[in-house]
């Protein structure tokens, strides 16, 4: 199902996003308004911030915390969410909010910095500088504090790859082993989807951050040139990056298109593992939380039927590997007529026990220090090791205010070419056409 968000979609987005908040008692400055994302599999968000509100209750006599999960896929978490922001009467307290998104949602001015405030936080120190710095806005203040990061990597079933003559664990060093692995899938199993990589609109930033970013970062080009302040058109990286998007779609190695397009798939990705209807998943750290004790799709043999291995870069140069690191915020509202109790509650939710409940109920990688060196984290999770170690050849997205424009077009341009509506070269081609308009004009545009 192509799925391409209508401006009725938008106007029907607002009035729920709206009806959901004005129920919600805004303005009082006795409640606590704290939004956040409740789709699909994602579960374990709506469980953490249930238990904090009641311990903010408890401990905050007279308080009540009006939880809003947001039903609705990333796009649409993210228009739903500005819809809130742009008014004093519907706008959250607290929000859940995407690293990426930080920059340009302090720039809109829907975020309060939040520097006074932990300058008296003693758990502060126990934030590394990377994780501080992915709260940041432009104006270098703070607006965001993580909840955890990630990685991305491959993850294969192993009962799959065996049946394909494929010998495990499995290691590939190059997209081409990848993508031989996938055409052996389907040789010997015709009934398998052997490989997924998120593509096109319906998956939205996760096929920008998971499916097109994990393999430009494998080439030798990148979205921007930080030094310089550019971001860079015509790169070879780039078209190199959709020819794979092509191969998978329509080589007939991936998903069907209209599969990959519904918003819904990424939550079947976890169920056609487990069931050894998908060989290999080009996924995030947390994918096991849909399989542990509690998550959506229960598998106690998960650990011992599915293999991970690094995302090798395109043609194996060093160092050998490449992955992707976000993870999200809790911050802190603008427009939040009680400040101090809404940071109150950001405070409890990210403390020690808290943060160390939801980095092993959601397998998140722990920013904080001693929950990282907690051993009921460390052996929480039988990947906690191998996805922490991708840590070291990681990268991140471009920390500008434009980056969800570009990734938007980034988008279009996959699902053009998965489609088959254009070839990689003219998809690339749009996009560069396209890349002076939404990051301030030719000036801040560097072709190769």
């Amino acid at each position: 199902m192509k799925r391409i968000l209508s401006v009725l979609a938008v106007g029907v987005v607002a009035a729920a996003a709206l009806a959901g908040c004005s129920s919600s008692g805004g303005g009082s400055d006795k409640v606590i308004k704290v939004a956040y994302q409740k789709f699909g599999n994602f579960t374990q968000m709506d469980t953490q911030m249930k238990a904090v509100a009641k311990q903010f209750e408890a401990a905050n006599k007279g308080y009540t915390v009006k939880l809003i999960p947001i039903q609705a896929a990333e796009n649409d978490y993210y228009t739903k969410l500005s819809l809130m922001n742009k008014s004093a009467s519907t706008a959250p307290d607290v929000s859940y909010e995407d690293t990426f998104l930080i920059k340009a949602d302090a720039a809109a001015g829907y975020l309060a910095p939040l520097d006074g405030y932990v300058k008296s936080w003693g758990d502060w120190s126990q934030f590394p500088a990377n994780a501080k710095q992915a709260g940041q806005g432009e104006d270098g203040k703070l607006y965001g504090i993580s909840m955890g990061t990630d990685t991305r990597g491959l993850w294969y079933n192993k009962d799959v790859l065996k049946k394909a003559g494929i010998d495990v664990p499995w290691q590939p060093t190059s997209w081409q082993q990848v993508l031989d692995a996938a055409k052996k899938i389907k040789s010997a199993e015709p009934d398998v989807t052997p490989l997924n990589v998120y593509s096109g609109k319906g998956a939205g930033e996760g096929s920008t951050m998971q499916g097109f970013e994990m393999l430009l970062y494998g080439t030798k080009d990148t979205l921007y040139d930080a030094s310089s302040k550019k971001w860079i058109a015509g790169s070879k990286g780039f078209t190199d990056s959709l020819d794979v998007i092509k191969q998978v779609y329509q080589g007939g190695l991936g998903p069907t298109v209209q599969n990959a397009l519904d918003p819904n798939f990424g939550n079947e990705v976890p169920q056609l593992l487990s069931q050894g209807k998908m060989g290999i998943d080009l996924d995030g750290s947390w994918l096991s939380s849909n399989w542990i004790k509690g998550g959506a799709v229960p598998w106690s043999d998960w650990n011992s039927v599915m293999g991970e291995t690094p995302m090798p870069t395109q043609e194996g140069a060093s160092p050998g590997s490449t992955s992707m690191s976000g993870g999200w915020t809790l911050a802190l509202g603008a427009k939040s007529a009680n400040k101090q109790a809404a940071w109150n509650f950001i405070k409890l939710a990210l403390n020690k026990d808290n943060s160390l409940a939801y980095d092993v109920a959601a397998t998140q990688i722990a920013v904080r220090s001693d929950v990282a060196a907690d051993s009921k984290y460390v052996n929480a999770n039988p990947t906690n090791k191998f996805f922490s170690g991708l840590v070291k050849s990681t990268h991140f997205r471009p920390a500008t205010t434009v980056y969800p424009q570009v990734s938007n077009n980034i988008q279009v341009a996959m699902e053009s070419v998965m489609t088959g509506q254009q070839t990689p070269e003219q998809a690339a081609k749009v996009y560069d056409q396209a890349l002076p308009g939404v990051v301030g004009g030719a000036k801040n545009v560097t072709t190769k």
